[in-house]
């Protein structure tokens, strides 16, 4: 979930989960499955039923993370660990580097927890240290912009034969996006932060997180007016 004590304007409707019907897995809406990850996750985009934290237990367990107790730790995990796997998979598209990225990312932030000073949300802070691994983890896998390893990445991760024409499309233009962009993106339309949150975990100006996402969104008009028309007639 977002940090609490957030601002809840311009949020959007957070998109919902698959769940099963007789069996099978029935899609409440599309926005839902926008990268066709949930199905290979046990957490999905933009999951509602997380709960956050109680400001005191998010205290609590930062205490115990500067005194160096494993079990703390653990609960931390527990608790924002689900959150954290959806966002790194919605950043970088791939199950193996969101995982390692998570790991990553919790090692950071129990080694690094005597030295948060408070000036944000620990919750916000762990979703930046988060985002700035993923950032890593994007510039060790490819050059900015590489349409054909973007493109390979899809590939891997989405099963073609059942997915829908239009949705790989879209997938192929969000991987297109420079890392900032995508990240605004996806935290905004994907997993429902606000600007404001978006600005403490990027640490960005709120109006940069608002000219990021407006940018984004008219690249991706542009790009997905030009896909191949086989795509938009399946829509």
């Amino acid at each position: 979930m977002p940090p609490t004590g957030a601002d809840s304007s311009n949020r959007p409707a957070r998109p919902r989960v698959q769940e099963a019907d007789g069996g099978a897995g029935r899609c409440r809406s599309g926005q839902g499955d926008l990268l066709n990850f949930a199905n290979q996750k046990e957490v999905r985009l933009g999951e509602t039923e997380i709960p956050a934290p109680p400001a005191e237990r998010e205290d609590e367990l930062l205490e115990g993370c500067r005194e160096g107790d494993l079990d703390a730790f653990e609960k931390l995990y527990q608790t924002n660990g689900p959150r954290m796997k959806s966002i790194a998979l919605n950043l970088l598209g791939n199950v193996g580097d969101a995982e390692d990225a998570v790991q990553e990312a919790f090692l950071k932030i129990f080694r690094g927890a005597k030295t948060f000073r408070g000036s944000a949300a620990f919750s916000t802070w762990t979703y930046r240290v988060l985002v700035n691994t993923c950032y890593d983890v994007l510039r060790r896998r490819r050059p900015a912009g590489s349409l054909d390893a973007a493109d390979r990445e899809i590939a891997a991760i989405a099963p073609p034969a059942a997915d829908h024409p239009l949705r790989l499309a879209l997938q192929k233009a969000v991987a297109r996006l420079h890392p900032r962009h995508r990240a605004v993106f996806l935290l905004f339309a994907v997993e429902g932060f606000t600007h404001g949150e978006i600005s403490r975990i990027l640490g960005i100006p709120e109006g940069t997180s608002k000219t990021f996402l407006f940018e984004a969104k008219k690249r991706l008009q542009r790009w997905l007016g030009a896909a191949p028309e086989s795509a938009r007639a399946a829509s």
